[in-house]
């Protein structure tokens, strides 16, 4: 068996080609590393760095390869910055699947696992469930459940299999601390090793259930195996919200520090968002999920090896008016 991943040098696709291949699958690993590290990527995947928007360098590799399944994991998920990034937004996270989308559908792959994000149901009923009308709010949230209509669209007219996993908040090992715009836990610990304070966006009482990476990435990898879960839409996480202010004090103490925050303005961004994981249940063997506390440990841990990284300014910002502060 031989798996595409896209996003492979990134947090959640890097863990994804290692389980696949720890599953004795071949694993094509797919990345531009505008977002990622080289050094994410496991050694026994075969490294090819391009772009899900360049359509000859993805028509040349499904051609000179016979892929089983796609596992498309590249995004650039920042959904706050989504709207002030509007074009580049839809170009990499609806055009760039589309293309994968087209290819799938003329090499016949057997199934394509997309990762979308609890960020389509926008300020919807909570817990979230799959069967809400997906109402989303930002242009990330949009573009992600625009691909996953697509993917319908796509088996309705030519039966190309696919399965979504809409996961949220997720935390761990291998995932870009360095970047300002996404990410909140990796952010914390980036401005802690910098000796920076924590940037908390309004008043801090906003509410997300944070994933730990072992809850989600096990899950996408070996969903090809179960053929019930084709056609499917599953929320993937930790069930338990939290402030972001309780957050902040979790990533202190797992980082060794006294608490230092400072408050920036609020940003247009859903308030309180977490998702009901009931179906995801129903059809794999969902292990309990790791707690706040232990996972942020962990991540800590691995942080405080690799140190900090440099933020990187995202130098196209199409519409500076309204900018939230400290972007």
């Amino acid at each position: 068996m031989k798996a595409l991943v896209t996003g492979a040098a990134g947090f959640i696709g890097s863990h994804v080609a290692r389980h696949l291949l720890g599953y004795g699958m071949e694993v094509v690993a797919l990345d531009d590393l505008s977002g990622g590290y080289q050094e994410n990527v496991p050694p026994a995947a075969r490294f090819v760095r391009g772009s899900v928007t360049d359509y000859r360098l993805l028509r040349d590799l499904f051609e000179a390869e016979s892929f089983d399944y796609v596992y498309h994991l590249a995004a650039y998920a920042a959904e706050g910055l989504s709207h002030f990034i509007r074009r580049y937004n839809y170009e990499n996270n609806l055009i760039g699947s589309v293309n994968l989308i087209n290819l799938s559908v003329l090499h016949n792959i057997k199934c394509f696992v997309f990762t979308s994000s609890i960020a389509v149901y926008g300020a919807n009923q909570l817990p979230m469930t799959e069967d809400l009308t997906p109402q989303p709010e930002d242009p990330y949230g949009i573009s992600k459940y625009a691909v996953e209509l697509d993917l319908r669209a796509a088996h309705a007219q030519f039966g190309l299999h696919y399965i979504i996993f809409r996961p949220h908040n997720v935390y761990g090992e291998h995932q870009n601390i360095g970047d300002k715009y996404r990410n909140v836990i990796g952010i914390f610990m980036n401005q802690i090793l910098s000796g920076q304070p924590l940037t908390i966006f309004g008043d801090g009482e906003q509410t997300r259930a944070f994933s730990y990476i072992d809850d989600v990435a096990p899950i996408i990898a070996q969903s090809v195996f179960n053929e019930r879960a084709y056609g499917e839409v599953f929320n993937v996480g930790a069930d338990q919200p939290y402030t972001v202010n309780y957050l902040a004090h979790v990533v202190c103490q797992a980082m060794g520090v006294e608490p230092n925050t400072v408050h920036l303005p609020p940003r247009n961004e859903v308030k309180h968002a977490f998702s009901s994981h009931e179906k995801v249940k129903q059809f794999f063997d969902v292990p309990e999920p790791v707690p706040l506390e232990e996972g942020v440990a962990r991540m800590a841990a691995w942080v405080q090896r690799v140190g900090s990284r440099k933020t990187r300014e995202f130098a196209n910002i199409e519409i500076p008016r309204g900018l939230p502060a400290g972007w």
